[in-house]
C-alpha cells in the first residue's frame, strides 16, 4: 500500500507541530513548511523521521504570494527525491498569525497583512497545489472559533477565517469530480504561542474561557492535530465540505 504524503503550513511550532506529529501516527509522510523557525521545524521533521514516517522541512511565506510558484517547483523537485513521486495526498493550510485589535484601531495595512496571511495566500497556494494533488486525496483549512461566537479585537482575523470556510465549501463542490474532500477544523481557544501566547501568558482570560466552556479548560494543541489527521483518512472518507469546531463547546 502506497504511503500518502500530507502537506502542513506552519509546522513547526504549536497547532502545526501537532498536525505533522498526528499525521505521522497515522502512517502519512510530512512535509511540513516554516517560515522563521528553521531549527524547530527540522526538529519535528526528525521527530517524525523517528516514528518510521519520512518528513522534510521547507521554507514557505504564506503571506508572499508571488513566491509561491518558486515553493511549489521546489515542492516537487522535494517529492521527486525523496518519494520518487511529483504528487502529494493532503493540504493542510494552518500557517497564520494572530492579532487583537479593536475595530476603531485597525489599519489598512493591519487589515492587508492578516488578508495575505489568512485567506489570499490559503486561496492561491491551494489554488497552485491543486494540480500535484493526487485524486481521493483531502484539504483540510483552519478557521476559529470567532466565525461563530465574537471576540473583542479579532474582527479582522475572524472575516478572514470566515471567507475561509466559504472557500472550503466551493472546494469540496469543484473538486468532488476528483474525489477531494475539503472540510474545515474551527479550534477554539488554545494554550500555545499563538497571538504572542496571549491566552497562556493571561491567568485571567485563561479561567474566564475555562468558565464558559462546558469541559471546564482551555484548548491544548493536542486537541486539534487528531482531528486533522482523522480528516486525513479513510476514516472520514464520506466528510465534505464541513465545518468541525474543536472547541470544547465553548459558549454553547
Amino acid at each position: 500500500m502506497k504511503t500518502k504524503i500530507a502537506v502542513v503550513t506552519g509546522g513547526s511550532r504549536g497547532l502545526g507541530k501537532d498536525m505533522a506529529l498526528s499525521l505521522a501516527i497515522k502512517g502519512i509522510d510530512v512535509v511540513l513548511t516554516y517560515l522563521t523557525k528553521k531549527d524547530e521545524a527540522e526538529k519535528v521533521a526528525a521527530e517524525i523521521q523517528k516514528m518510521g514516517q519520512k518528513s522534510v522541512a521547507m521554507h514557505l511565506d504564506v503571506s508572499d504570494i508571488g513566491s509561491f510558484d518558486s515553493f511549489i517547483g521546489k515542492l516537487s523537485s522535494s517529492l521527486k527525491e525523496h518519494w520518487n513521486t511529483g504528487t502529494f495526498d493532503y493540504l493542510v493550510n494552518n500557517a497564520g498569525i494572530g492579532a487583537t485589535i479593536p475595530i476603531g484601531q485597525v489599519t489598512e495595512e493591519d487589515f492587508d497583512h492578516l488578508l495575505n496571511i489568512h485567506f489570499k495566500g490559503v486561496y492561491f497556494l491551494t489554488q497552485k497545489s491543486i494540480p500535484l494533488l493526487n485524486d481521493g486525496g483531502g484539504i483540510v483549512n483552519i478557521s476559529s472559533g470567532t466565525t461563530r461566537f465574537s471576540f473583542p479585537g479579532y474582527s479582522v482575523y475572524a472575516c478572514m477565517k470566515g471567507a475561509i470556510e466559504v472557500f472550503t465549501r466551493y472546494l469540496a463542490k469543484e473538486l468532488g469530480v476528483r474525489k477531494i474532500r475539503a472540510n474545515v477544523v474551527a479550534p477554539g481557544a488554545i494554550e500555545t504561542d499563538f497571538n504572542n501566547a496571549g491566552l497562556r501568558n493571561s491567568p485571567q482570560r485563561k479561567a474566564y474561557i475555562a468558565s464558559q466552556t462546558p469541559l471546564g479548560r482551555v484548548g491544548q494543541a493536542d486537541d486539534i492535530g487528531s482531528v486533522v489527521a482523522f480528516l486525513c483518512s479513510d476514516d472520514s472518507k464520506w466528510i465534505n465540505g464541513e465545518r468541525i469546531e474543536v472547541s470544547g463547546g465553548i459558549n454553547l
